[in-house]
């Protein structure tokens, strides 16, 4: 087994370009960062499918060494809010924040994102948990034997996240620019689905991405109305609950901007 970082890395490289002919005429680059983009892009395109515990142990090494260079962000760190003590914002890469549970914008595949490097929640999510999540996810959806509905919520662990669970949940696509009536309450089942979801699963503590904006085209001052409205509903009116602090994670400064006003 590899003694060092750059032997643990080349290690997960190697056993990833082995598993297909195709990539086998991949050159590595000699530097670090771009040998942990070529992980990160053969981890996006790898299909749900059995690998080996070594491999694991490596990937999951590197891993956890990524999430100590980037940093772990706690509750205390986030900005507290006016409208109520259990909500907070927070700007920044959600996979840094140590929570009991982290919201994924899903697609209904729940698999992840497949695109090499793609900018999208999901695809960050997958890349920060490891393939374990992607394997889970893809159990669940066999068991299921159908696409995931709109507006409801799935768990799995977190792997290398700090958060110990990833609450995946399919938001509403709203091609038109603006959403009907039945994809904002589709938006809104969307969050309670994920409350209800960490409650049952004893979350104290959770962090919500922007649900269906940006790929999905949710006008993103609507979206944060109908998040914030929503979660508070279910934080006031639910007899009982487990969750004692929401985190609102943005990452725009434009949608740090439209929360923070909200929340005011």
């Amino acid at each position: 087994m590899a003694t060092s970082r750059n032997d643990n890395l080349l290690y997960v490289l190697h056993t990833l370009i082995e598993e297909c002919p195709a990539y086998r005429s991949l050159k590595i680059p000699e530097d670090m960062i771009g040998q942990q983009k070529i992980m990160r892009t053969l981890l996006n395109i790898r299909p749900p499918r059995p690998i080996s515990r070594e491999f694991l142990a490596a990937q999951d090494a590197e891993l956890q060494l990524q999430l100590a260079e980037k940093g772990v962000i706690t509750v205390s760190q986030t900005e507290p809010c006016g409208c109520d003590e259990r909500v907070r914002l927070w700007q920044g890469d959600i996979t840094r924040l140590q929570v009991d549970a982290i919201v994924n914008a899903a697609n209904d595949a729940l698999l992840g994102c497949f695109v090499p490097l793609h900018k999208c929640i999901d695809n960050a999510i997958h890349s920060a948990a490891g393939i374990e999540l992607r394997l889970e996810c893809n159990r669940l959806m066999q068991r299921q034997g159908y696409a995931e509905p709109t507006g409801k919520a799935k768990i799995t662990k977190g792997y290398n996240l700090p958060a110990r669970y990833v609450i995946h949940t399919v938001g509403p696509i709203v091609s038109s620019g603006v959403p009907s009536q039945k994809q904002e309450k589709q938006l809104s089942d969307c969050y309670r689905s994920c409350l209800e979801t960490a409650t049952v699963h004893a979350v104290e503590s959770m962090a919500f991405c922007c649900i269906s904006t940006g790929e999905y085209g949710f006008p993103q001052q609507r979206a944060a109305e109908i998040a914030v409205a929503t979660v508070l509903d279910y934080l006031n009116t639910t007899k009982y609950t487990t969750i004692k602090t929401i985190v609102f994670d943005v990452f725009s400064r434009n949608d740090y901007t439209i929360y923070r006003e909200l929340l005011q």
